[in-house]
């Protein structure tokens, strides 16, 4: 199942913009070493619901920026991304073989490849949002995007979360530690793609504000939504391993506050984050449409 045919016209061809972006922005895998940008582009390019490049763009849009500074935001966000699920399905992490429904980095070309791979794309991220110093966007814009990617990687970010996450494994946490943890792990970087679209907008701190909270709200719905997948989905519609969460004895919103309420969390965030972007009337048509598919997707 294409995980982005649940999105309308005006997503469907950021999505193609995001896609020609990023293909444009990978070393080619036939420049040496080889192996190394092969890998790259076998996790970057192999599907995916590109959500946070859209965050980029649809935030930026609703403020009235479509420049092309934008797509090495967009970029940035969605490389750090594949980088950090490299690294997750790693056996020393998740320990996970399907990625997207096909096999998973490391699986394909080795461990040690795999680490690499998730190095560079790293590595690569910070250096298209530096570029735009010399070419569009003004160098203290720049230098706060930098900020706000790298603290979503770091200690107070995806980096953070995944060591709460496993220390997690096999004990009782209550809600409020388990929002904690994927405010970290899985928002801190879709807080940061709505970020970098308002900055280099030029939103004021209000504008800031709201679109943090709304990011927020979207980054935990769809974690809780993802949750209610591993126990609901089928592994062929998913494109992960289904019910390896529970397998592993991993804390979920299902398991820690059952399906139902699971279900009545994801609503309220849903609303949230609706409620924080509503001063934009209908600039923030896009990131109401995101919203509603990361409470409602499928895969």
């Amino acid at each position: 199942m294409n995980p982005n045919s649940e999105l309308g016209s005006a997503l469907q061809a950021l999505i193609v913009r995001a896609e020609q972006a990023l293909d444009r922005c990978l070393p080619p895998a036939d420049q040496s070493p080889a192996d190394l940008h092969s890998a790259m582009r076998y996790a970057v390019l192999g599907g995916g619901k590109r959500l946070r490049p859209l965050l980029v763009y649809a935030t930026a849009h609703a403020l009235g920026e479509d420049g092309v500074s934008l797509d090495a935001a967009a970029c940035a966000v969605e490389l750090i991304h594949a980088y950090s699920l490299v690294h997750d399905d790693l056996p020393a992490m998740d320990d996970d073989a399907l990625r997207r429904g096909r096999p998973t980095c490391h699986i394909v070309y080795g461990e040690a490849m795999a680490i690499l791979a998730g190095d560079a794309l790293q590595a690569l991220a910070f250096e298209l949002l530096a570029d735009n110093a010399t070419q569009r966007v003004d160098a203290t814009t720049v230098v706060a995007m930098l900020r706000a990617l790298g603290r979503a990687c770091g200690a107070e970010g995806m980096a953070g979360g995944q060591a709460l996450d496993l220390a997690a494994v096999g004990r009782k946490l209550n809600l409020a530690e388990l929002e904690h943890m994927h405010a970290c792990k899985t928002g801190a970087l879709i807080r940061a793609s709505v970020q970098l679209g308002a900055l280099i907008a030029g939103a004021d701190a209000d504008t800031l504000g709201a679109l943090d909270h709304y990011a927020h709200a979207v980054g935990l719905a769809f974690q809780v939504r993802d949750d209610i997948l591993d126990v609901e989905g089928e592994s062929a519609v998913i494109g992960k391993t289904a019910g390896k969460d529970a397998a592993a004895d991993k804390p979920t919103f299902p398991s820690i506050i059952g399906l139902d309420a699971s279900r009545a969390r994801l609503a309220e965030l849903t609303d949230d984050a609706l409620t924080a972007i509503a001063p934009l009337g209908e600039r923030g048509t896009l990131l109401r449409e995101l919203a509603h598919y990361s409470a409602k997707r499928r895969h």
